[in-house]
């Protein structure tokens, strides 16, 4: 479709949704993933990433961008072993390169990547999705442990304890000097390359435990894209709807118009939250009216960019007994069919949000709005 390249996120082989149920989704582009399971700064292995790109394309598929690109917590805090672990993201930049991989989405955001207070908040159609409360977190003692859903296996209690303690005394300035340092060194080898480091907003755009916030706002972005040392092509934005959305203050368009047109946006994640003004949000359907962004306004902001994007229908809710339930099964004479589960394969499910079919609906919706827009825009010219 043009300028849109719709793509979807692909866990690798323990996801229960199989790149064949991905690839029946009309148009679908390509898929976006990673290695999630190897350690925090290690040099990836190249002939695993040629076999998930092998994989992907046998299903006609692209494989260009990586997500969950994450950056160690030394290289956040500045520590001395940095330098070392800085090196090991330019042999992988180079080495994605050479795959093929065109964007790399990264964030900088200390110990946590995502603060949800609950995976499963029931809404009235009975469906359920990620949300957070306000009130929930500030109840929290981080001295006394912190138990939120999605993080109780990432760290025992005295590990979350001790990386909590290591911010202390790092705020923004200092949060924000150290993304300089490693950017400063990582974005000479991406313009070698040619590709895009596209850092994902802080989700929710706002400070949490105390820890420090550097991409909440369009004013955070204008810093780390248009310092002067630090404004290439590679320099951009993995926009999310979501994640921005949460913050009242975000005009959602009129950032995709800044930064969009200077071509710092290669990269959507595409989805709706419901804000309240206590600054508790949920994760509703993609569609406007379905929560507070106006997705129809969004997607014309992103037309209005003249330029080429990756959109990905980000989380999506769980709706018709989802598709965790279904798996592939060959039979011992080699025949193939599909079974249900309802309550999944040997306790394996989707990641929260990461079921197909809210996905499914909202990469239909975005090819709707875009479609109809450029419609309507030819339309015009037409007239003209």
């Amino acid at each position: 479709m043009e300028d849109m390249h719709l793509i979807l996120r692909w866990h690798g082989e323990k996801d229960p949704i199989s790149l064949r149920q991905y690839a029946q989704i009309p148009n679908l582009y390509g898929i976006v993933t990673s290695l999630y399971h190897l350690p925090l700064g290690q040099v990836w292995d190249r002939a695993e990433v040629l076999r998930l790109k092998e994989q992907i394309e046998a299903h006609g598929l692209k494989f260009e961008l990586v997500d969950s690109f994450r950056i160690h917590e030394d290289i956040k805090r500045g520590y001395a072993s940095r330098d070392a672990l800085i090196e090991n993201y330019r042999k992988n930049i180079r080495m994605l390169a050479e795959c093929g991989i065109r964007i790399i989405c990264y964030n900088f955001m200390p110990v946590f990547d995502w603060t949800r207070t609950d995976l499963a908040h029931v809404l009235p159609d009975g469906s359920d999705c990620l949300s957070f409360e306000e009130e929930k977190v500030r109840a929290v003692d981080p001295e006394r442990g912190i138990e939120l859903p999605g993080w109780g296996t990432n760290h025992t209690p005295a590990e979350l304890q001790a990386l909590l303690h290591s911010y202390r005394g790092i705020g923004e300035e200092e949060l924000w000097d150290n993304c300089r340092y490693f950017l400063r060194a990582v974005l000479p080898v991406a313009e070698e390359c040619g590709v895009k480091l596209a850092l994902h907003p802080d989700d929710p755009p706002r400070p949490i435990f105390g820890l420090p916030r550097i991409a909440k706002n369009a004013a955070d972005y204008r810093r780390i894209l248009f310092t002067a040392d630090l404004d290439s092509p590679s320099n951009t934005i993995t926009f999310c709807c979501g994640s921005l959305g949460s913050g009242a203050d975000n005009d959602l368009p009129a950032m995709i118009r800044e930064f969009g047109s200077r071509g710092k946006l290669p990269f959507v994640h595409f989805r709706n939250v419901q804000l309240e003004p206590s600054g508790d949000f949920y994760e509703s359907g993609h569609q406007t009216g379905c929560g507070s962004s106006d997705m129809g306004e969004v997607m014309r902001a992103l037309c209005d960019m003249d330029q080429p994007f990756y959109l990905r229908p980000d989380h999506g809710r769980r709706i018709w007994d989802e598709a965790w339930s279904i798996r592939e099964v060959t039979d011992a004479d080699g025949t193939q069919r599909v079974e249900h589960r309802p309550d999944g394969w040997n306790g394996v499910k989707p990641a929260a949000g990461y079921g197909l079919f809210d996905r499914a609906l909202g990469a239909a919706y975005a090819q709707g709005l875009y479609e109809g827009i450029r419609r309507e825009r030819a339309a015009q010219l037409t007239k003209e």
